[in-house]
């Protein structure tokens, strides 16, 4: 299914670059559009100040590559490539460019980007428009993350930085001079809170998920961020931040704007990336305190690192342990131990699961990364339609209704919408058929297999088997008499996928 779409937005879009050969403007964003085909999926992490942006993209890539202290270069968009060396640069608006300096210090806040002093490869000093930073981590080899300013920030052109980059230009003003092409592809958007500003620009990110497909990334998916510290760094706090996500994932039925909102400690995940075997030593030291005496030092972090609190540890390095795992981290990491993990590498994946970035990986695989093409070419198109739409009365113009009903028929778009709207609308169906209604448009994995809930070296023949009863259970659910709008509509998407199956088994 996805291959069919890429390959016709590609042709779609080669084709109007041909009518627009003289067209500077157009020709510009739909070279754009071409290249973003061929490109790895660009996936944006946005929200609100202070929400662990980079903290979580540290751990998500496993390395320590973005700054998380507040200096000028968390307040503009950084896009984080694969590149077979470390390099930082600096962009401007009007193309110039810049190597950053980058310096590593100590504690949490590794790395700086040293944009105070930069020697453009033009005349005049300028503005940074946005870093480009090339990395060679594994993790970025297939999709290209994009690190945003906050949107609550107290400057209103910082938070206009990340408005631009995911909802470009206004979506119902297509004029030449207001087309822009969305940054991202799909948005992995933070939450502490939900507020009503976390709900607008959500709305407004999510446009793009609508019928229309005419704005902003069509995938997103919500984290309840820094989850740790919901539970004030109880050993509880995971429990507490996933009751939190349930509520969150409630508030936003509303909207149905994420396909799945995961409580995420990402300090402790980057941590647990990065465990040291000074850091188990630590660790296991601290096991052997007894219980009473080590909860009084446990009372807050500052306590923690008093040299005046006699612990087997120095206070230096538990004023590091404090800063790098958090409080949270380090009762886990004492009570794994205590219940039997013996070497640094069990407690690092230990720590790495329980702090849910494993959940948001999955997630983000079955959501973003196994969707990959249809995600991109929803952007293309949607910039296609709007660039079609600001220049009526050319050749190119007779592409644009098969641009839109690209836009809203494919079925790959529709579950996708589907997915989302799952977590918000009351389908009448009985549990055992939503949670196959959920797998079979991908929610768990878009392999067929993965679809009709079969161990992977199930026979073709059983698959197909599989595949022909879910389509007649399926079309004959819909037909119902008793069946609402929203059920049927359901079913017939669910039906579709299931003939999808098929015909991919089939050939």
């Amino acid at each position: 299914m996805a291959p069919g779409i890429v390959a016709e937005a590609r042709q779609l879009v080669g084709a109007a670059r041909q009518a627009f050969a003289g067209e500077p403007r157009p020709r510009a964003l739909l070279a754009d559009c071409a290249r973003r085909l061929d490109q790895p999926l660009r996936v944006a992490l946005a929200g609100s100040l202070k929400a662990g942006k980079s903290t979580l993209l540290n751990s998500l890539v496993g390395q320590d590559i973005a700054p998380t202290d507040a200096t000028e270069c968390t307040r503009v968009v950084t896009w984080y490539r694969y590149g077979s060396t470390p390099s930082v640069t600096a962009h401007a608006s009007d193309g110039a460019r810049a190597n950053v300096v980058v310096r590593r210090g100590g504690g949490a806040h590794g790395l700086t980007f040293d944009l105070d002093r930069l020697t453009w490869d033009a005349p005049a000093p300028r503005a940074v428009d946005h870093l480009e930073v090339e990395w060679p981590s594994a993790a970025l080899a297939h999709t290209t993350i994009i690190d945003t300013p906050g949107t609550s920030s107290l400057s209103r052109e910082v938070s206009q930085r990340t408005a631009r980059l995911l909802t470009p230009g206004d979506a119902g003003l297509d004029t030449p001079e207001n087309i822009a092409i969305p940054g991202a592809d799909a948005v992995v958007y933070l939450l502490r809170r939900l507020d009503a500003a976390d709900i607008r620009f959500l709305e407004q990110v999510g446009a793009g998920a609508g019928d229309s497909g005419v704005s902003g990334p069509l995938g997103v998916v919500g984290v309840v961020s820094r989850a740790d510290e919901i539970g004030a760094g109880r050993i509880d706090a995971l429990h507490s931040a996933r009751d939190v996500a349930v509520r969150f994932a409630g508030e936003l039925e509303r909207t149905g704007l994420c396909q799945a909102v995961i409580p995420v400690a990402g300090l402790l995940a980057f941590a647990a990336a990065t465990l040291r075997q000074q850091d188990f030593a630590a660790f296991d030291a601290l096991a052997g305190v007894p219980v009473d005496e080590l909860s009084a030092a446990l009372l807050s972090a500052d306590r923690f690192a008093r040299a005046d609190i006699a612990l087997p540890v120095s206070p230096g390095l538990r004023a590091q342990l404090a800063e790098r795992f958090g409080m949270f981290g380090i009762r886990m990491a004492i009570t794994l131990i205590r219940l039997g993990v013996r070497d640094s590498t069990t407690l690092a994946a230990e720590l790495t699961s329980r702090s849910g970035v494993d959940e948001l990986r999955s997630v983000l695989d079955v959501q973003f990364g196994q969707r990959a093409d249809q995600l991109k070419a929803h952007s293309a198109l949607t910039v296609l339609a709007r660039v079609l739409t600001a220049y009526p009365g050319v050749a190119a113009e007779q592409l644009l209704p098969r641009v839109r009903t690209l836009l809203a028929d494919v079925h790959g778009f529709a579950e996708l919408r589907l997915l989302g709207r799952l977590r918000t609308d009351e389908l009448t169906l009985p549990a055992d058929d939503l949670a196959e209604l959920h797998r079979l448009i991908g929610g768990s994995g878009v392999a067929p297999h993965l679809r009709l809930g079969l161990p992977i070296d199930t026979s073709l023949e059983q698959q197909r088997a599989h595949a022909v009863a879910a389509v007649r259970k399926w079309r004959t659910r819909a037909k119902h008499p008793l069946a609402d709008q929203l059920t049927i509509t359901a079913c017939l998407t669910v039906a579709r996928s299931a003939e999808g199956i098929l015909d991919l088994l089939s050939s």
